[in-house]
């Protein structure tokens, strides 16, 4: 079995986790496949293409699904066989604030709600180029607060890409306002997540040809969609420059060929800094998006496992007796 190794360890908040020769194969095979696409999805049109991609991870068959509007967003509950109601995991999802759904996304957050335990909504957050910044900001936020006025009173948030992005921006907000907390936030999990929107990691340029699905000046466009005129170093859209003081614990899992990769390791480095208690763990050899790879890529079932014990262990520290869903 593939496992975090000694001898991968940058500084003691950093974990490289070596590439499973079986992976290797596999990985090397896909990328072959996704090379005639690097770089093509972009805005509108992409969306329904993306949004097959993601109905494609491997789904289970002890979790069930419930449309409902949380704090007046509307968007999808992923319920496993034995939840708890008085704590839920807020998932953000990924498509560079331009792609994706809650339903898109419904089989990757079942992966992770039925290892945590616990129930997940996925709320469908507005998108650009029609809701530019900082409407999916102000979503999630709503989203948060609406589960807070459901009486959930432990909450674990989590997101892949830019819902990475909205999940860590979320994070700083409610941290920086605790004393209107209604609930504990009490872990924030993050897949490759976009943090930095000047685009200045130096990954976007050692990880280029590494990177089998995205190129800089499309990452750009989609970005540019989302921002508008703002400025992209504002905390609310760039959670690298948000205050990282405060937060509670936060687990990033990235691919070493990603473009991406330069952002989770800034953020990481950052927190850290500031006192967070923060882990970073990058997985060699493995593309973005990698855990949605599941039944398939050995990494995909190890970074879910890894976050699935984490969220379950952060729901239920401190907590008193539950009532089951």
């Amino acid at each position: 079995m593939q496992r975090p190794t000694t001898a991968g360890v940058s500084r003691n908040f950093v974990v490289t986790h070596p590439l499973d020769p079986e992976d290797g194969v596999i990985v090397t095979a896909s990328r072959e496949m996704a090379r005639p696409m690097k770089g093509k999805l972009r805005g509108i049109e992409g969306r329904e293409p993306f949004n097959a991609l993601m109905e494609g991870v491997l789904p289970r068959d002890d979790v069930s699904f419930e449309s409902d509007t949380v704090g007046g967003i509307p968007g999808l509950w992923v319920h496993p066989a034995h939840g708890r109601s008085s704590e839920a995991i807020l998932h953000l999802h990924g498509g560079w604030f331009n792609l994706g759904t809650a339903k898109a996304f419904r089989h990757l957050v079942g992966q992770i709600a039925a290892r945590a335990g616990a129930s997940a909504f996925i709320p469908d957050y507005r998108l650009a180029p029609e809701h530019p910044f900082p409407a999916a900001a102000d979503d999630v936020l709503a989203s948060y607060r609406g589960l807070e006025e459901r009486e959930i009173r432990r909450i674990a948030i989590t997101g892949d890409s830019a819902g990475g992005n909205l999940a860590l921006v979320l994070a700083a907000r409610v941290s920086g306002d605790a004393v209107s907390a209604q609930a504990a936030l009490v872990g924030v999990a993050a897949l490759s997540p976009v943090t930095d929107l000047t685009l200045s990691g130096e990954t976007y340029v050692t990880r280029a040809d590494a990177d089998p699905y995205f190129t800089l000046p499309q990452v750009a466009e989609l970005v540019r969609s989302y921002l508008g005129s703002a400025d992209p170093k504002l905390p609310l859209a760039s959670p690298l420059h948000a205050r990282l003081s405060g937060l509670p614990p936060v687990r990033i899992h990235v691919g070493d060929d990603e473009l991406l990769l330069d952002d989770s390791r800034s953020y990481v480095e950052r927190a850290v800094a500031a006192g967070t208690d923060a882990r970073l763990d990058v997985w060699m050899g493995m593309p973005h998006g990698f855990a949605g790879s599941i039944g398939r890529l050995k990494a995909s079932a190890q970074a879910l496992d890894a976050i699935g014990v984490f969220l379950a262990e952060k729901l239920l520290a401190g907590a008193g007796p539950h009532t089951a869903r």
